[in-house]
Order: structure tokens, then sequence, then C-alpha cells
């Protein structure tokens, strides 16, 4: 039976997915795709409403946003992929209901934070070091070009920023955070395969190679923006899944 509340979950985050997607876009015009946010509200409804609303307003939302945005040689692969990138964080993030001690939850904190830096150190000085051009399309304004210069610095400061933010949150915020991030983590690992095997269909090797960075890059903004948006959402409006004050939760 089809519950209510999953069906009203499922529009109104789908309209939240395309509309987050469609907001802040980046034409990448080595691929002809684009650089986009959406990833926040795909994570966001994943770990609210669970893997099956997750999956439809990650996969329908994205999808719609392609073809609204004029990108629909991306829209079958993106239906796809989302989807299941929605369903895993969806189904991964219902796992921290099991009751391990806080200080076990603690060292998964510990661990993705380190992970998490890597990944933001790795990609910023690799790809967005030196002169940077985006290039922004925005709603009714159309598209701007504009280049940045940022230092390698920036980007190890901001990795170890990510790293204190997982870390700090785990230890005095929620315990399962850590739990929670690994589950973007792997969501976002599985966009970022999917859309390379898709790519490399589409656009060729080379071009799939080139999309890999600013894939990662949106999993990577998504995870840091839908952690604390996903906690402040709980503490105003009650969720359907459950927070870290578990009765089962063992103390450590």
């Amino acid at each position: 039976m089809v519950n209510r509340s999953d069906v009203a979950g499922a529009a109104v985050f789908t309209a939240f997915v395309a509309a987050a997607t469609m907001a802040l876009s980046a034409y990448v015009a080595a691929t002809g795709g684009y650089f986009n946010v959406g990833e926040i509200m795909v994570y966001t409804s994943a770990l609210l409403m669970g893997p099956y609303v997750g999956a439809f307003a990650g996969g329908v939302g994205s999808m719609l946003s392609d073809i609204s945005l004029g990108y629909a040689q991306f829209a079958p692969g993106t239906l796809v992929i989302k989807g299941v990138e929605g369903f895993v964080v969806g189904y991964l993030g219902r796992l921290a209901l099991r009751g391990l001690s806080r200080s076990k939850w603690r060292a998964i904190a510990v661990v993705v934070g380190l992970i998490v830096s890597g990944i933001v150190t790795w990609v910023g000085t690799s790809f967005y070091s030196g002169d940077v051009e985006f290039s922004l399309v925005l709603p009714m304004l159309g598209r701007s070009t504009m280049v940045l210069n940022v230092a390698s610095e920036v980007w190890l400061a901001i990795g170890v920023l990510a790293f204190v933010m997982v870390v700090a949150a785990g230890f005095s915020v929620e315990p399962k955070i850590g739990w929670l991030a690994l589950a973007v983590l792997v969501g976002g690992a599985v966009m970022v395969t999917g859309y390379y095997l898709y790519e490399v269909l589409v656009l060729g090797m080379v071009g799939a190679l080139v999309e890999v960075p600013f894939n990662i890059t949106q999993a990577t903004i998504g995870l840091m923006v839908s952690l604390p948006l996903v906690r402040s959402i709980r503490r105003i409006i009650p969720s359907k899944v459950p927070t870290s004050t578990s009765p089962n939760e063992k103390k450590g």
C-alpha cells in the first residue's frame, strides 16, 4: 500500500531537487554538460524521507532539470544514476538506526572526516587552483563568465575545515554524523561512477574523464551542505527518520 506521506514527500522533494539543480549551474565547455548544486537536495530528500522518496526525487527532479536547461542528452542517464544515488543514500542513512556505542560512532566520524578532507584537498589543488574560469547560468539573468585566481593553500585550508566540521559534529552535535556522511560518500561514488560510464558512451573517454572532477565536487558540496541542513530541518519538523536519540543507543 502506498503511503500518502511518501507520495507527498516525493512530489515536494522532486520540486526541490529540480529547483536546486536549476538555481545555480555552471556550463562546462569541454563536455557540453554543466556543474550544479542539485546534490544538496538529492541527499537531503534521501536522508529525511528514505530510499524510495530519495530515488524518485533524485532521479525525476534531476532529469527534469536536464531537460529544462537544454541538456536532454544527459536526461536518460540522469534519471537512472541520480535515482540509484538517492536510493543508496536513503538506504544507508536508515542503517544509522543501529545501536553502536558513541565511541564507535565517533571513530566513524574521524575516518569519514579524513576521507572528506582528502577529497576536498585533492580535487581543489588538482583541478581548481590557479586561474579558474566559471560560467554561471542564472535564471532570468542568462550566462555570465568570471575568472578567479585560487591559491592551493585555500584548498588545504578548506580541507582542514571540512575535517574539523565533520569530527566536531560527530563528537558534540550528532554522534551518527559520520555514518550519514559515509552514506552520502557512497551515494556520491555511485553518481560519479555512473556518469563516467554513461558519458563514455555519450562523450567518449576524454570527455567522460573531464567530467569526473566536476562530479566529485558536486558530491562534496552536497555532503557539506546537506548534513547540517538535514539536522536543522529535523529540529524544526518531525522527520520520518529518527535522530541519534534512539533509546537503544549504547553509551561509550
